[in-house]
């Protein structure tokens, strides 16, 4: 059916509650902001935290279709109106999300959203629709960017199954937790409001699809959404050591994601938002070992923050991550690795094998490390020659030109005429000597 381009988010809340052990975590009191938070955090291990993290992943083609039928469009009670009213107070949070991440085809804010039919267009290119099935409490309920919000999601593919329901899934808004249907959808409802969303695979999962929940590839989505609750997001400074860990955690996670799915500008997003986390002063009172967690955080993130800097080819970015990374944790062998990485791509082969066989002295069973200390020997023995050749070659045309010079003379009249002129001098001598001999004989 439809097929689509960029590898789009997925929720970060629907992978914990499926992965192993978490299912169900998704915060009960949700009057408590930090709690919200606490429950978005677990999640997968990453392969960027368990050593595998060198080598990753490629860009996937763009392939975009035709829209698929919408299902059961006509069977849920429509709100029209209530649709036309969010049409206008909902344009300045999807601007702001919009502006930012995606393409949305319109041109200009005035056709951010229209109507076709009872359903709302999210983005004005027929790829992101919304249509109200319930009413909520009025626009004044509308949550924010940046607010904790806790929705009811079904989500359904276009030939009606029902691959997931979570009834309290909580995320933050307009920071990437969510998928961008979801992610911008949201925004345009008012608490309590439920809604039917179509999404086009562009703004769901993409062409690589997912596997918890299970969902195949370029699908589009039609997706039930209930607006639960609207809370305040978490202030920072009065964020307990705890809940800061839990919260850096979580963003990293996400970054983990799409650096996993190859979308390298929204990693990069979502690895600042957990620095920043780990960064920010604090009202109350952290323990040493709560500083400690969270530097091993933020060392996480700037390690792989200068993992996905060097897939945009970043690298002045990526160097300057994987200082920060040496300037705690000096022997930290990833930071050592890229740092030698970016070297290389700079030129820069004599140190980038310097850094490198630091790192593999760290650790020597390391096989990428010796794969591309390898490689770059090889390099740098291949720029050496191609120095010295070019050296040669200078110095060469330098000694020809001399040599051309001073070629001429030995023709001149002062080389081979000197053995004749010694032996002419020998015969002269010798009639002379004849001549006296002869006449004292006379």
């Amino acid at each position: 059916m439809a097929t689509v381009e960029i590898p789009e988010k997925t929720d970060p809340g629907i992978q914990n509650v499926l992965s192993d052990g978490a299912s169900g975590d998704l915060g009960t009191k949700k009057s408590d902001p930090a709690a919200s938070i606490e429950n978005q955090s677990k999640g997968r291990v990453s392969l960027l935290d368990s050593g595998e993290d060198f080598e990753m992943l490629s860009d996937d083609d763009d392939d975009l279709s035709d829209l698929p039928p919408l299902e059961n469009a006509g069977t849920a009670k429509s709100e029209k109106e209530g649709d036309k009213s969010k049409a206008q107070k909902g344009k300045a949070a999807v601007e702001s999300t919009v502006g930012n991440k995606l393409d949305s085809g319109f041109e200009s804010p005035d056709e951010v959203k229209r109507f076709t039919g009872e359903w709302l267009e999210v983005l004005g290119n027929g790829l992101l629709k919304k249509k109200v099935l319930v009413a909520g409490e009025g626009e004044d309920s509308c949550p924010r960017k940046g607010q904790v919000v806790t929705i009811h999601l079904k989500t359904i593919l276009a030939d009606g199954t029902v691959v997931e329901e979570e009834p309290n899934l909580t995320f933050t808004l307009g920071v990437g937790d969510v998928f961008q249907a979801l992610d911008l959808s949201v925004q345009l409802m008012e608490t309590k409001e439920k809604s039917l969303i179509f999404s086009d695979a562009r703004y769901a999962y993409g062409s690589q699809g997912s596997k918890n929940p299970e969902i195949p590839p370029d699908s589009s989505l039609n997706l039930e959404v209930e607006l639960l609750d609207v809370q305040d997001g978490p202030d920072l400074e009065l964020l307990p050591g705890k809940g800061k860990i839990k919260l850096a955690n979580q963003k990293r996670e996400r970054g983990n994601y799409y650096y996993q799915r190859a979308d390298y500008v929204f990693a990069i997003s979502s690895y600042d938002l957990a620095i920043n986390v780990t960064d920010s002063s604090s009202k109350v009172d952290v323990t040493p070992e709560e500083e400690a967690e969270l530097l091993d955080v933020k060392v996480k993130c700037l390690n792989n923050l200068a993992a996905s800097q060097l897939k945009l080819e970043h690298y002045e970015a990526a160097l300057k991550s994987c200082n920060s990374v040496l300037e705690y944790q000096p022997e930290n062998v990833k930071a050592l690795f890229r740092k030698g990485k970016v070297l290389a791509l700079q030129g820069e082969y004599s140190e980038a094998i310097s850094i490198l066989k630091k790192a593999l002295k760290l650790e020597p069973s390391n096989k990428t490390i010796h794969a591309e200390l390898s490689r770059l020997a090889k390099k740098h023995t291949e720029q050496k020659n191609e120095e010295t050749a070019l050296y040669k070659k200078m110095l060469g045309t330098s000694s020809s030109s001399s040599n051309s010079v001073q070629k001429p003379k030995p023709k001149t009249s002062w080389t081979i005429p000197w053995k004749w002129l010694f032996g002419a001098t020998a015969v002269a001598i010798g009639g002379v000597a004849l001549s006296v001999v002869i006449a004292a004989r006379t």
